[in-house]
């Protein structure tokens, strides 16, 4: 890869002014609010200046305005605390809710074992293993009758903070409606108080009383698109971000993100006579207090030119957050070659790491089978030890997330990575996808279930994943020729480059729903959905298959849910090797 010509374009002093501008004009940028209106003015004011084909789009989205809560002990001692209501939290009746409080930590499943959480109101911490969303919907399930969950940061941090707790992801269905929506009330304390509570439980029971104030209800919302058009061709990039925010100046969530994203759109929209395949800007709305609306319905409505001719989405969100130092980046695996070859170039000795992406932030573009790529500057391993995993700051989703918390010299980095990315995903002859490594992903996954998943017959899977590889690697070998060609002559036919190039998206729309999604295609799973964490979620279940008595009305009902998943693995991974064998035979 060569230096992309738009770097030197690139200006920080235009992200601070945007920045500037977001924080001290439209601050506390909720979704159906006065304010997110004029942020999605703003945005398209600032892509149509630059070039942009913009627009507004307007849409319902059901949307919480929660209020300031309440809590207080009232056994062994009496003490209050200062509480935020969380989004979509339900209201408590007006006299509010008293019950015996218990510690599940991260609010995962594994922290109830040996706990009675009926009739109880939880004590969780904010991480995102899991998100808030999720800490809801387990406590639901365990019995629990309301949730406290303190704030992330050091054991000083007295920041109080914002979030939601609704899992349904976007608008929700009349299925969802029912199945997914939150059933309890939340509220949200600082860490000085939670954990002040923690010492309370270790010396014995603590009885405490709470009150959730919300209204939760329809209201118009907006996101804001610009596109700027490749001279030639359908195909086109994403690059996107939520602009909407909670109450205070939400500097680096997200008028940062925003205002890369603004710049970026400049001077692409200067260089567009070079670009093969378009750009697509996606100003968001509805993620904070919406659960990912304007994503999603973003994907709904555009769905066949998006399943056609969107080849990636980059996401940006909280980029150059202050104190970070290292790059964190999370990605499909057939970008990870890509990216990281990017990552090198620009930001040489710079610490790195990766992980697999996962459906969080505004990542609506799964089902759909469009492989994404989210970064942004991370903290290290000591950093996060010592602010009890805060990897978005301590004044994450906090009136105290204002603009010194932005690191500009990291800044100038972030920006030249993100525009690196694009004008490689915008430009490249060949796609710079590959998909062994996403091959391998599968057997790794399949193997950890192979005792287990002997009784839904997923060897017969494994078979096939062995299979797909040995055929992705025979693609390999061709995309390789064909870039080789390329670099040597840039005017060869282009017409095996297409060839290629469909292979790789049609292979991406049958992979990426398959591996990061358990419902699928169609479905949107609920935020911070447990097994939506892992490989395959759809299989997240295998090995609890040896706990389940073989004659037990459980076990013969989880196995039918397993079977079926299992199908779709198989069936999904063969047609995976009949693309790349229609790929390879057009290719000759």
């Amino acid at each position: 890869m060569t230096a992309p010509a738009p770097l030197a374009d690139l200006s920080v002093a235009n992200v601070r002014a945007h920045v500037e501008h977001i924080t001290t004009q439209i601050p506390s940028r909720l979704a159906g609010s006065a304010n997110a209106r004029r942020m999605a003015e703003y945005s398209h004011q600032v892509l149509s200046a630059a070039g942009a084909a913009a627009r507004v789009h307007e849409m319902p989205g059901l949307v919480s305005f929660p209020r300031q809560g309440e809590f207080r002990i009232v056994a062994p001692v009496e003490l209050v605390f200062e509480a935020n209501t969380l989004g979509h939290s339900l209201p408590t009746p007006p006299e509010g809710l008293s019950a015996e409080l218990i510690d599940v930590r991260s609010g995962a499943f594994e922290e109830y074992v040996g706990q009675d959480a009926t009739g109880k109101i939880t004590l969780s911490e904010l991480s995102y293993h899991p998100a808030r969303h999720e800490k809801q919907r387990v406590a639901g399930m365990m019995g629990s009758v309301g949730c406290v969950m303190m704030n992330w940061g050091h054991p000083e941090n007295t920041a109080v903070p914002f979030g939601s707790v609704k899992p349904v992801w976007g608008n929700p269905t009349p299925e969802t409606l029912k199945t997914e929506m939150v059933t309890l009330p939340c509220v949200g304390i600082a860490r000085t108080a939670g954990l002040h509570l923690r010492e309370l439980l270790r010396q014995g029971p603590v009885r405490v009383h709470m009150r959730a104030n919300v209204e939760n209800g329809w209201r118009p919302v907006q996101i804001t698109v610009g596109e700027i058009a490749a001279p030639a061709g359908e195909d086109f990039v994403v690059v996107g971000g939520h602009q909407d925010s909670w109450p205070g100046p939400q500097a680096t969530d997200n008028a940062a993100g925003n205002a890369c994203i603004m710049e970026l759109a400049r001077v692409f929209a200067a260089h567009r006579d070079k670009l093969r395949r378009g750009l697509v800007c996606g100003f968001w709305t509805g993620h904070e207090t919406g659960t990912m609306v304007g994503s999603s319905w973003f994907v709904d409505r555009h769905w066949d030119r998006l399943r056609q001719h969107a080849v990636a989405y980059l996401q940006i969100d909280q980029p150059s957050c202050a104190g970070t130092t290292r790059w964190s980046a999370g990605s499909n695996a057939e970008l990870r070659r890509f990216h990281q070859n990017v990552e090198a170039q620009v930001l040489g000795n710079r610490p790195r790491s990766w992980r697999r992406a996962v459906k969080n932030g505004d990542s609506s573009f799964f089902g759909l089978g469009v492989p994404m790529l989210a970064a942004q500057g991370g903290f290290t391993e000591a950093e996060l030890k010592a602010s009890a995993l805060a990897n978005l700051g301590w004044w994450h989703h906090s009136l105290e997330n204002t603009i010194d918390k932005l690191d500009w010299t990291f800044m100038d980095e972030h920006l030249r990575v993100y525009a690196a990315y694009l004008w490689e995903l915008c430009t490249a002859i060949v796609l710079p996808y590959e998909f062994v490594s996403v091959a391998e992903q599968f057997i790794e996954r399949l193997e950890q279930f192979r005792e287990p998943g002997a009784a839904i017959g997923l060897d017969g899977a494994s078979r096939r994943a062995q299979e797909f590889r040995a055929a992705s690697v025979r693609l390999e070998e061709a995309a390789a020729a064909l870039r080789a060609r390329y670099a040597a002559d840039p005017s060869s036919d282009t017409a095996p480059a297409e060839v290629l190039n469909d292979g790789f998206k049609r292979l991406s729309r049958l992979l990426v729903p398959l591996a990061s999604t358990a419902k699928g295609t169609y479905g949107h799973d609920p935020y911070g959905y447990t097994p939506q964490g892992t490989m395959i979620p759809s299989l997240y279940d295998v090995p609890a298959l040896g706990e389940l008595a073989s004659d037990s009305e459980q076990r013969w009902m989880l196995e039918t849910q397993l079977v079926r998943a299992r199908n779709r693995l198989a069936d999904t991974l063969d047609d995976a090797r009949n693309v790349i064998g229609t790929t390879l035979r057009i290719l000759g």
